[in-house]
């Protein structure tokens, strides 16, 4: 048991150690600064989520760095940054993503965390190494004036999603999420949420929904995108979600 506790102190400790001071820049300023991240920073662009993440917050990213996009299979990354398939860079940019500030002493105490995209990310303790899926935190607490950044050396994928709850339901639980965020003053975060619902209904029920409302979906999410006040953002999308809700 002393043994056990002792080792689980040591991994609080090694992390603590890592921490740094909190930056004036947000999470999309201080990975631009890095060339180690040159590759998400791309991705964070191509998904039209810049706005997003130097929003208000806070946000917790697990980056992965350049080398852990080149361990994907060759093409991977070139095909998801055309604009065809930006709707799967999103939800794969998402799944990094975890709502509020985790810091690693608070990460060692978890099991696991609903990301952004709505799917949980598995995190353990492993000889001593913090894992998040398959991926190992490799540096921790690079924090940002919206948040927290900690660096992956693997990308981490979300998982295959099955049809086993109606669209109106994905509505429902998006808005019973996003609104409580709007409230307390974190458009940006009830942002992100109203957009991985959407890219969710576009993506797992493409085949449920008629042409017009797939259309009328990626226009609101085009349109959304393109505004930089967060509050604006987050009621484009918020309507977009009630008028597909109604018309369904």
């Amino acid at each position: 048991m002393l043994t056990r506790y002792a080792k689980h102190m040591t991994v609080v400790a090694m992390l603590v150690v890592s921490a740094t001071t909190v930056s004036a820049k947000d999470i999309v300023d201080v990975a631009a600064g890095n060339e180690s991240f040159s590759t998400l920073v791309a991705a964070v662009k191509a998904a039209g989520l810049v706005e997003t993440l130097k929003g208000d917050g806070p946000f917790t990213v697990f980056a992965p760095t350049n080398d852990a996009f080149a361990k994907l299979p060759d093409g991977t990354v070139e095909g998801l940054l055309k604009p065809e398939n930006k709707q799967k860079l999103i939800e794969i940019l998402t799944y990094h993503v975890v709502p509020g500030k985790v810091l690693a002493k608070d990460v060692v105490g978890l099991s696991e965390a609903k990301s952004v995209e709505g799917s949980t990310i598995a995190i353990k303790v492993v000889d001593g190494q913090v894992k998040v899926n398959d991926a190992t935190v490799i540096k921790t607490d690079i924090e940002t004036s919206n948040g927290v950044i900690h660096v992956i050396d693997s990308v981490i994928l979300p998982p295959e999603k099955t049809s086993q709850v109606s669209p109106r339901h994905v509505i429902e639980t998006a808005i019973a999420q996003g609104a409580p965020q709007y409230n307390v003053g974190h458009a940006g975060r009830c942002c992100m949420t109203y957009s991985s619902a959407i890219t969710r209904l576009m993506t797992e029920y493409a085949g449920e929904m008629p042409t017009n409302v797939r259309d009328h979906l990626q226009v609101s999410l085009d349109k959304a995108n393109e505004m930089h006040c967060m509050d604006s953002r987050a009621w484009a999308l918020r309507r977009a979600l009630d008028q597909v809700y109604a018309a369904m």
